[in-house]
């Protein structure tokens, strides 16, 4: 009950649907956000800090990836966005929102929208996915591009962007060639942070957890198509490895993560202020 009523303060209802195992952590986050509104002090900086816009993957009726000993990526990139809000908050030098915060689901535009609507400086979209070889396993960060870096991009973009099918008639995955065009409607500034972004990423993800080989990979995500903000989208790991499947299920594994992709959101702003002031 304890559990519950820290969940249902942190705006994370239908917690009959996140798995025992797992709310545990997300309980976590939300003690640790009741104790930082009482305890830690306004900093006045903080209505002008960047705003990063995390977007945890799937939810509700759209479970995305379901690992082999039945995990539902959906939860795993919940907690994992939650613990990262966390990491990136207790900073003091960022804003932190979520496209969602609890298991529901948010069609892809909605997400797309959200962040544009918010003014969001970066979004970081995490994900758990799978794919048809089960022995390939490793973390992996995705930037958009009209064309793939390779076969299995292209394929995991295509599953990606089908999952508005889950929404009903009004929402459905664009085809490839629509998603290409998006893709070439994103400015050079924002793909020229798109790539420092990611290759930060890879930086900091690799020194923590295993990678998959050539991990900086590019393909039409409809999820990453807004024109003016920075994007990239994390695969934490495979579902359908089950090492993967396995050390995703624990908190210390996803906490190396999401300390890594802290570190990476840090070294990305500290390079863009260099650039400020040498320009």
């Amino acid at each position: 009950m304890t559990e519950r009523r820290l969940l249902l303060s942190l705006g994370v209802g239908a917690t009959v649907l996140i798995p025992s195992w797992l709310q545990p952590a997300i309980a976590w986050a939300a003690a640790k956000h009741q104790l930082h509104k009482l305890h830690e002090a306004p900093k006045p900086l903080l209505k002008t800090a960047p705003l990063i816009m995390l977007d945890p993957g799937h939810g509700g009726k759209d479970p995305g990836a379901i690992g082999v000993a039945g995990t539902y990526e959906k939860h795993i990139a919940l907690a994992s966005a939650h613990a990262l809000k966390l990491r990136l908050e207790a900073t003091g030098r960022y804003r932190v929102a979520m496209t969602r915060a609890s298991d529901h689901f948010i069609p892809l535009e909605d997400r797309v929208s959200i962040a544009q609507d918010k003014g969001a400086d970066l979004f970081v979209s995490m994900h758990a996915d799978s794919i048809p070889d089960p022995s390939v396993r490793g973390a992996s960060v995705y930037t958009l591009s009209s064309d793939a870096s390779d076969r299995q991009t292209a394929g995991l973009a295509q599953r990606e962007n089908s999952s508005d099918r889950f929404a009903g008639p009004n929402f459905k995955g664009v085809s490839p060639a629509v998603a290409r065009i998006l893709a070439s409607l994103v400015g050079r500034e924002t793909r020229v942070g798109s790539a420092q972004l990611q290759q930060d990423m890879v930086q900091n993800l690799g020194d923590e957890i295993n990678l998959l080989p050539r991990p900086a990979r590019h393909a039409a995500f409809v999820v990453l198509k807004s024109a003016e903000i920075p994007s990239v989208l994390v695969e934490m790991g495979f579902m359908s490895n089950y090492k993967d499947e396995t050390a995703l299920r624990q908190q210390a594994h996803r906490d190396r993560i999401t300390l890594a992709m802290k570190n990476a959101v840090d070294a990305w702003y500290v390079a863009r202020q260099s650039a400020r002031m040498a320009g």
